[in-house]
């Protein structure tokens, strides 16, 4: 009787086997992110953003199509994951890859972007005065990043203590249901008033309060940079960055408890507003909003620490801390400047009509 001996697999061999046969940490993360990756930027839920320039029934259609995908996002994956997964999303797409680029436009032609900046060469990344190397740079990309990380960290520490530790409900609302556009609107604009007390507030008694330690990293940090220019509206030592950007962009949501899609547009805003008003530049899509930011910005950042601690300029002007023109008069000077333009236009186009008749 012949006995058939089986070989037994090397070592070797059954280390490879168990490496092919489990997936590694890349595919488990992938397969994360994946799902509702993929919902997100599917073709009905980026359908909502073309609602106004369609009728009635196409609105209907696409706010249909919307709402499936949505329900069929929040049913097919765990509230935290689509949360953490949308934070984080909104925060690349507009804050950290806008202002890579625009790093990138300073270091590739820097003779035209000096020609917009506010500050001229001062505000270039790789200035003199910014130190002229990459080490300082990548510090301030890497820190900036970082930061923004640590953030949605945080944000994912406090839902998991609400409904797992505490067991309430979660601090941003996730339902099937989509908000409405009165509540939508009333939220952005609740949540960026508190915002801009909040940030008022810890600005001007915490941050630039000699006593506090906070304030002496503040100090060494973002008030360390010459000129602000792309991701240094996120770059600061950790403790006061957790006080002065994610705590007043964060408590709002909780305590007017967003729902999901409304805290996502409002971190955009929020976002796009870091993104334009620490870019350094003096072309902006809006002159008295996103203009009248920057220059107070950077009147805080390179001036006197005496003044425009807030976001917007409204408790500044409330509180007459204002360093510079106010909200008030970035209105007044930038519907003058629109008058202008009209009626230059309007002489234009009288002068172009007479020249035509002759």
């Amino acid at each position: 009787m012949n006995i058939v001996q089986v070989s037994r697999p090397s070592l070797s061999e059954q280390v490879q086997d168990a490496l092919v046969s489990q997936p590694s940490f890349l595919d488990r993360a992938w397969s994360f992110i994946r799902s509702p990756f993929d919902a997100l930027v599917s073709i009905p839920a980026l359908s909502i953003l073309a609602i106004p320039a369609f009728s009635s029934w196409w609105t209907s259609i696409n706010l249909l199509f919307f709402y499936l995908t949505w329900s069929t996002l929040i049913l097919s994956n765990s509230p935290l994951k689509v949360e953490l997964l949308g934070t984080l999303a909104t925060r690349v797409i507009f804050y950290i890859l806008p202002s890579i680029g625009f790093l990138v436009f300073d270091i590739a032609l820097p003779s035209l972007a000096i020609n917009i900046k506010e500050q001229g060469e001062v505000a270039l990344a790789l200035s003199k005065e910014q130190d002229g190397k990459f080490g300082k740079l990548w510090k301030v990309v890497i820190i900036s990043c970082g930061n923004v990380l640590g953030s949605v960290i945080l944000q994912t520490g406090v839902e998991i203590l609400f409904t797992d530790v505490f067991h309430i409900r979660s601090a941003i609302r996730i339902t099937t249901s989509l908000p409405l556009p009165w509540s939508i609107i009333k939220g952005l604009s609740s949540g960026l008033l508190l915002r801009e007390i909040l940030t008022y507030a810890i600005h001007c008694y915490v941050l630039h309060e000699a006593r506090f330690s906070a304030s002496r990293h503040h100090a060494q940090w973002q008030h360390a940079v010459p000129a602000p220019y792309s991701m240094i509206a996120h770059y600061d030592h950790p403790l006061p960055y957790i006080l002065h950007v994610f705590l007043p962009s964060y408590l709002p949501a909780v305590v007017f408890r967003f729902h999901l899609l409304t805290y996502l547009m409002y971190l955009a805003l929020i976002s796009l507003e870091e993104t334009f008003a620490y870019s350094g530049y003096n072309v902006l899509p809006s002159g008295f909003v996103l203009g009248g930011i920057a220059r107070r910005q950077e009147r805080h950042l390179m001036g006197s620490e005496s003044g425009n601690f807030g976001c917007w300029g409204l408790c500044d002007l409330a509180m007459r801390t204002n360093l510079g023109s106010d909200v008030l008069e970035d209105m007044r000077d930038e519907a003058q400047t629109n008058d202008v333009g009209e009626k230059a236009k309007g002489k234009t186009k009288t002068t172009r009509r007479k020249r035509s008749r002759k």
